[in-house]
């Protein structure tokens, strides 16, 4: 139901969507098992580096495989995010579900290791070589033996995530509730995670 928006959440200075929303009594395996409930059915991401003398930047890209808060990627180290990644290991993965409206944020660190990772192979799917294309030399070939082909790794630093408490018709409704009456949507709960809790999730999950 809408909340009331109070003169204490205006002194505040907070802001009474998040504030109302917010969720800091969960156990960590509820945080996290619904953080992967969310991410494990999108197969596809924004990842964001740094560029030096741009800013962020972002691209889609699909999801290798989840190991526990950490995420791994196969792509071209041909491609501009390896030389992103090379002046800043710094990065940020997010999703979001347009069904559910659930979104999540992950800040970390991103190493890259080339084809001779084990892992390759084993994240490797025959359509992945439609991105690489196969010069017919061989080598160049879109294969997991393809110099071109590379991992990256990312493991998080700073999870947050707000997830949907309705479906789609009770968040229409909710929303719409409290904009005539003034009050504040509440159709979610709204959480996050610091190093030191993913760090305890990283080894549950090893």
């Amino acid at each position: 139901m809408p909340q009331e928006l109070k003169a204490e959440d205006v002194n505040s200075k907070t802001d009474p969507s998040v504030a109302k929303q917010w969720d800091d009594s969960s156990s960590s395996e509820t945080k996290f098992n619904d953080l992967y409930a969310i991410t494990d059915k999108l197969k596809v991401c924004l990842l964001g580096t740094y560029r030096q003398g741009t800013g962020p930047v972002s691209r889609s890209m699909a999801i290798g495989k989840r190991v526990g808060p950490d995420f791994l990627f196969l792509a071209n180290k041909h491609s501009q995010k390896f030389s992103d990644l090379e002046g800043s290991k710094e990065t940020q993965i997010t999703f979001q579900n347009s069904s559910s409206q659930d979104w999540v944020s992950i800040s970390g660190t991103a190493t890259t290791v080339d084809n001779s990772d084990p892992r390759i192979k084993d994240l490797y799917n025959p359509g992945v070589s439609a991105w690489f294309g196969d010069l017919g030399d061989g080598k160049h070939d879109g294969t997991p033996d393809d110099p071109r082909m590379a991992l990256i790794e990312v493991k998080a630093k700073y999870i947050s995530y707000w997830k949907a408490q309705v479906g789609l018709l009770g968040y229409a409704k909710e929303v719409a509730q409290a904009a005539i009456t003034g009050k504040v949507a509440d159709v979610g709960v709204q959480r996050h995670m610091m190093e030191d809790e993913i760090e305890q999730e990283r080894s549950r999950s090893s």
